[in-house]
């Protein structure tokens, strides 16, 4: 008898469950088992017993949570191949940020991965995306609408260059997620010439560090004092997206308003946020992407966790590929949300 996939993954309240393991994959509750694809808190949480991820996504869980975020840790090596009750694992390179991982299930010659978040564009800050054939394909779909298309981010880092040479004035304030974003956009910087200091908010601090120390080159990087906000000409500053219009922001001189995200190619979100400089830079697939990757995995059947479910689960049928959408609750509507800063990630629920 052929194994199936619900019996390697199947759906229950606390998120994708592996009952020939005993495991689940990036649980939205606490749970026994919790095998976890990367560090974004709708996908990592505290509380769990067993918690077994990538040592850098271990890692921060630790900056983010506190060392005591789960009862055991377990470090997963990529491409290393482990028993868990009646089924195998292993963990693969998922591209999306700093040890994010695909995690793929097999037994009996049967193999569903599980991919988390995913991005195939390159980016200095971790490992490629790697594709893992297999027969199902569990993927997101952030950006999964035709008009998703992302640009190359050399040229929007290149525009922010360009904005400070043009008003050396002016503080750049740019709104970046504190988990990846952020430290891609300053991985970027440095690789189109940026060698003066990027400033930083406190909330970016901790891991901004971290990757530091997980040997990611981001030069210099001082937390912005509240002295010092003034005197800030011509610089550039990163910061959660929530600052970019708080009062925080306004203590600069004459800030130009940036945010760094997939969503900045729909110009009404970036009305929406008041933002003068939209950069156009994603940590998540686009269209073209989303869809090149599904083949290339040669997945006879696709599921799609959360996003535009339907227009990717339709693309699928038009290929002759089956496809559904799981409709899963907990995880962020836009893929790319994080928490305010002063916010505790355990407490965070859809909206993460």
């Amino acid at each position: 008898m052929s194994q199936r996939a619900s019996d390697l993954l199947t759906l229950t309240r606390e998120g994708l469950y592996c009952p020939l393991g005993r495991f689940h994959v990036d649980p939205t509750r606490p749970v026994e088992r919790a095998l976890i694809t990367h560090g974004h808190a709708d996908h990592a949480r505290a509380g769990h017993g067993t918690v077994l991820a990538t040592p850098e996504t271990l890692r921060i869980m630790a900056v983010r949570y506190g060392e005591d975020f789960c009862t055991t840790r377990q470090e997963a090596r990529l491409a290393e191949r482990m028993r868990i009750g009646d089924v195998t694992v292993f963990f693969a390179p998922a591209g999306h940020v700093l040890g994010s991982a695909q995690i793929a299930i097999e037994r009996d010659g049967k193999r569903i991965v599980a991919s988390g978040d995913y991005k195939r564009a390159p980016d200095p800050t971790c490992l490629p995306f790697e594709v893992v054939p297999c027969d199902v394909f569990i993927t997101e779909a952030t950006f999964g609408l035709p008009v998703f298309r992302h640009p190359d981010t050399r040229g929007e880092v290149r525009k922010l260059i360009d904005s400070v040479t043009l008003f050396p004035e002016r503080a750049h304030i740019v709104g970046a997620y504190a988990l990846g974003k952020a430290q891609r956009v300053m991985a970027l910087l440095r690789e189109e010439g940026w060698d003066r200091p990027i400033h930083l908010h406190g909330a970016m601090e901790k891991l901004t560090e971290l990757y530091k120390r997980e040997g990611v080159p981001l030069g210099e990087t001082p937390k912005v004092a509240a002295a010092d906000r003034k005197t800030l000409h011509g610089a550039i500053v990163l910061c959660p997206p929530s600052s970019i219009q708080d009062v925080w922001s306004r203590k600069f001189p004459d800030p130009v308003t940036a945010f760094a995200s997939g969503w900045m190619r729909v110009r009404a979100r970036a009305r929406q946020k008041g933002v003068e400089l939209p950069l156009v830079i994603s940590d998540h697939s686009d269209w073209p992407d989303l869809c090149r990757t599904i083949l290339d995995t040669g997945a006879e059947e696709v599921w799609v966790t959360h996003g535009q479910e339907d227009a990717l689960v339709h693309w699928c049928g038009t290929r002759g590929i089956r496809a559904k959408p799981l409709h899963l609750l907990g995880y962020g509507d836009d893929g790319e949300a994080e928490p305010d800063p002063g916010h505790d990630p355990r407490m965070e629920e859809a909206s993460a």
